[in-house]
């Protein structure tokens, strides 16, 4: 898997976003490739920002034994999976603001460095070691990079 701390795999990632255009059409999926970049963005939002409500008690234990492992390995997502609520984006989004704001996060993990994120506390999942992660931001924004072609 590639490594959102490693400047070349990050040059990349911001590539591929700019690969994009306000008329990229999905190959999968429901939502338009504004709707998608915002998408991505609620992952760095509930890792540097305190915008989503975090799950109670019951909710984050549920959360760490039945999807914890599917979004913090290095497996693939599946075309066409289930979404968490927060996740789903329903309204339009402006392509050229979430793109901004998506490059900007991208960046700021890189900045910031793996060591920043080993044993730092997921909003879903509790502590995830700089592995983790790394295979959550990589993989999740491989997944939606793919679904548009990119």
């Amino acid at each position: 898997m590639k490594n959102v701390f490693d400047l070349n795999d990050v040059n990349e990632l911001i590539q591929r976003v700019n690969q994009l255009s306000a008329s990229s059409i999905p190959q999968w999926g429901k939502m338009n490739v504004a709707q998608m970049l915002a998408h991505c963005n609620v992952t760095y939002e509930m890792a540097f920002e305190n915008k989503h409500p975090k799950p109670n008690a019951f909710v984050k234990l549920m959360l760490k034994l039945f999807v914890k492992n599917k979004v913090v390995t290095d497996a693939p997502y599946g075309q066409n999976g289930q979404t968490a609520p927060q996740f789903i984006i329903k309204d339009d989004k402006d392509f050229e603001t979430e793109k901004k704001r998506l490059i900007a996060y991208i960046t700021k993990t890189k900045q910031l460095g793996a060591s920043h994120f080993e044993g730092k506390e997921s909003h879903s999942f509790g502590p995830l070691n700089q592995t983790e992660w790394n295979n959550m931001f990589y993989k999740h924004l491989d997944h939606h990079f793919r679904q548009f072609g990119v």
